[in-house]
């Protein structure tokens, strides 16, 4: 990689910040040439040095890295972090998808100079006179497909603030990135059967191929993928719409009861048993919910437990509430993952991925 202190180029991203500078190329020229990074889904090289780590920055990294994924039945973090010490980072671990470097300018212990060394004097001087300064992003630096972010402040009391002031920031550029890397996986092969049920809904449900049709009406969809084995989550997901007459229809309490009515009438954990129909956890965890928009329609996400109405199973589920105002409709699309005594997580991530590719249906991207 070409050195810090001989480059001082615009762009590639800085948060909260007008002032841009930026790394150079990475190892071995052009991208084209480079090998294509590899690394699991959700892992993040972490390069810090020891004493960081084991500090209140490590506190702060912790906070953002390893918060707990809301909703799920037991506690897990939202990314597995890889601690590296600077002057251990192997051409191998270069090629990691996730790296994340972390440094402070005052740091005069060696782990941290390895790294600071890659920064330019003007870089430096720059961020000494803005405290705000703490974020650089740059793209296949070392490797295809790799993203590598660096995270700095002149003393350890400026990178701390600036971490926790974005710390929804950081999570969403890793967030956003490994759900593109699982679409890319997931939505290699599509479900063309899938895909024609849904349009009954007014919805272009995009699902991978693996998984087949359990129920189709006209205005539902249960699919499920067939061979859940223990090393592969059993996941369903399912797809509801409905008359939009009111915004009362997208509060808290409405939706969970929405929920159990569809669930009452078309999912039971035993088919012979009306009463293991699928009921939401209201405890432990309690449902959480949040509204933004998708695709600039007004949503509202559940994340939560489940279990049958007569406790026969149970896991974790992921929901979104998408309201077309403009057709009055309201649709309702859920995962949920039966996996026992196992991590939950990377099932709601790959969830969470196929209902956000999931569009409602217009004229334009309607089957040709």
């Amino acid at each position: 990689m070409k050195n810090l202190r001989n480059l001082f180029l615009p762009i590639i991203f800085i948060i909260g910040s007008n002032i841009l500078f930026s790394c150079g190329e990475g190892e071995g020229g052009s991208s084209s040439t480079k090998p294509k990074a590899r690394g699991s889904i959700g892992e993040i090289i972490l390069v810090i040095d020891s004493t960081k780590w084991e500090g209140p920055v490590g506190d702060a990294l912790r906070d953002v890295f390893e918060e707990d994924v809301p909703g799920l039945i037991r506690y897990e973090s939202m990314f597995d972090i890889r601690k590296i010490d600077p002057r251990g980072m192997t051409r191998i671990l270069k090629m990691a998808t996730n790296i994340v470097y972390v440094t402070t300018f005052d740091d005069r212990k060696s782990a941290s100079q390895n790294i600071n060394a890659l920064f330019s004097k003007e870089a430096k001087e720059k961020a000494a006179a803005d405290p705000d300064l703490y974020f650089l992003r740059t793209a296949d630096e070392f490797a295809q497909g790799q993203e590598v972010v660096y995270l700095f402040g002149n003393n350890e009391e400026e990178l701390i603030k600036n971490i926790r002031q974005n710390k929804g920031k950081l999570q969403n550029l890793f967030q956003v990135r490994e759900r593109a890397r699982m679409e890319k996986i997931l939505l290699s092969r599509k479900s063309s059967g899938a895909k024609i049920a849904g349009e009954q809904l007014g919805l272009s449900v995009n699902v991978p191929a693996s998984y087949q049709i359990v129920k189709s009406e006209n205005d539902f969809l249960w699919l499920r993928q067939p061979t859940p084995r223990t090393d592969r989550a059993d996941i369903s997901m399912f797809f509801y719409s409905t008359d939009y007459n009111s915004e009362e229809q997208v509060f808290p309490e409405s939706i969970l009861e929405l929920r159990n009515k569809i669930t009452k009438m078309h999912i039971y954990g035993d088919p012979q048993n009306k009463n293991s129909f699928l009921t939401i956890e209201r405890v432990d965890p309690s449902p959480v919910f949040r509204n933004f928009r998708i695709k600039n329609n007004y949503a509202v996400e559940i994340r939560g437990g489940w279990k049958t109405n007569n406790l026969s199973m149970g896991g974790s589920f992921l929901a979104y509430v998408i309201i077309d105002e403009e057709k009055g409709k309201l649709y309702y699309m859920e995962g949920f993952v039966y996996y026992p005594n196992e991590a939950h997580r990377e099932a709601i991530r790959e969830i969470e991925t196929v209902l956000l590719s999931t569009e409602l249906l217009t004229e334009e991207n309607k089957r040709g």
